[in-house]
């Protein structure tokens, strides 16, 4: 059972902070031996971020419903991403057992992150349709374990000019109907995980919740103090260890 609250703890500390969940999953998963349902799990402790995300921007979830144009950015996000996610789905789940795969894309983030330094000055509160083509391409990006899905579409934002605030906002809103829509496409392998190993699976999802909230508040803090870019080097660093001594 100590394995699968240590995975929902990394699972909520990783998936909000720019730190790359699914990369991290893999590399942990890989280390205790959790390789069966191993993708089961990963959605899952998914699930428990998403319903973190829920309860931390519950007004903001208000307030979108009477934003139709935000509303409608969002529904073009959540269509790009779903379409290449549907399209590349057999490449993307292939990339989970390779370590090597993880590690690359965990570089590709930290160089991201980094080059956030120059951009956390942008002054612009809104999306407009480029905004949400761009933003869904990177989302569907963030499919690859080791691309860090807060990191690189808040990035993007940041990038295109958006108060980093408002990124932060935006690249979240726009995660929940990925993350239940990723969740609703392996419902089959979750109903198998949960018949033969529901304890761990229920501790894993509590645990990620619970460190989702945290992670979300801490990331609130960082961004204030445009400290985004000291996630690049962790993730760099990761991504050597793992090159070096996991395998």
């Amino acid at each position: 059972m100590l394995k699968f609250i240590l995975l929902g703890a990394i699972q909520g500390l990783t998936e909000f902070l720019p730190l790359s969940s699914s990369g991290h999953l893999v590399i942990a998963g890989r280390l205790l031996g959790l390789a069966q349902n191993a993708l089961a799990l990963s959605v899952i402790l998914h699930l428990g971020t998403a319903c973190a995300l829920l309860v931390f921007f519950f007004r903001d979830l208000l307030e979108l419903l009477g934003n139709l144009k935000l509303l409608l950015f969002l529904l073009v996000v959540t269509a790009i991403t779903a379409v290449i996610g549907l399209l590349g789905k057999s490449f993307f789940e292939s990339l989970f057992s390779s370590t090597t795969a993880v590690a690359v894309a965990l570089v590709v983030t930290g160089v991201t992150l980094i080059f956030t330094k120059g951009f956390m000055q942008g002054k612009r509160d809104s999306l407009n349709i480029k905004d949400a083509f761009i933003l869904g391409l990177t989302q569907a990006a963030a499919i690859i374990p080791g691309i860090s899905r807060s990191g690189i579409t808040i990035s993007t934002l940041l990038f295109r000019g958006i108060e980093r605030q408002e990124s932060m906002r935006i690249s979240f809103l726009a995660a929940i109907p990925v993350i239940f829509g990723a969740a609703l496409l392996e419902s089959r392998k979750i109903d198998f995980a949960l018949k033969t190993q529901w304890q761990g699976m229920f501790l894993g999802f509590l645990f990620s919740f619970v460190f989702g909230i945290l992670a979300l508040k801490i990331l609130k803090l960082i961004l204030q103090k445009m400290r985004l870019y000291y996630f690049g080097y962790y993730c760099i660093f990761i991504a050597v260890i793992t090159l070096i001594f996991i395998r």
